[in-house]
């Protein structure tokens, strides 16, 4: 497969998904190098919602580290617990927060962001090995269709580490 997602802007979310799901398993199927797929995947995401910031977090000596992502500089080390991202590791599993100000503890990488989703990726013994991170500088755009949708991505994802 050419390294091109390909989704008409005029579909609706879920279409989007449903068209782009596909895709995204193709464009990683064949590749070993789970940096290489986590920055494509990254890159597909927000070409296909130009969300604000969408990106990885490694588990790395008991603290999530900064992987591929797209979008503005990043926090690069969250703790066990700590914001959304750290509490969605350590719940193991994913957070839909629409307003990041109500969300207790949030960490506060950019003042732009006012909505997140957190969704866990485990490794064969369940254990949460990264998390993808989709941030929305606007209200009412991240909901449940994109939280079941990233975790299907996250899947995929799983399989390769």
């Amino acid at each position: 497969m050419a390294e091109e997602i390909t989704i008409d802007a005029s579909y609706s979310k879920q279409q989007k998904y449903e068209v782009l799901l596909p895709q995204i398993a193709a464009l990683i199927a064949p590749e070993s190098d789970l940096i290489a797929n986590l920055a494509n995947v990254a890159a597909a995401l927000k070409e296909v919602f130009g969300w604000w910031w969408v990106g990885f977090y490694l588990v790395k000596a008991n603290e999530l580290v900064l992987a591929p992502f797209q979008g503005p500089i990043a926090c690069t080390r969250i703790k066990y617990g700590q914001g959304v991202c750290g509490t969605a590791w350590k719940e193991g599993k994913s957070l839909l927060v629409p307003d990041v100000e109500k969300f207790k503890g949030h960490i506060a990488c950019s003042s732009k962001s006012v909505a997140e989703i957190v969704v866990p990726i485990f490794d064969k013994q369940k254990q949460v090995i990264a998390v993808l991170d989709v941030d929305s500088e606007q209200f009412d755009v991240l909901d449940d269709t994109d939280v079941h949708d990233l975790e299907i991505i996250t899947t995929y994802l799983s399989l390769k580490f």
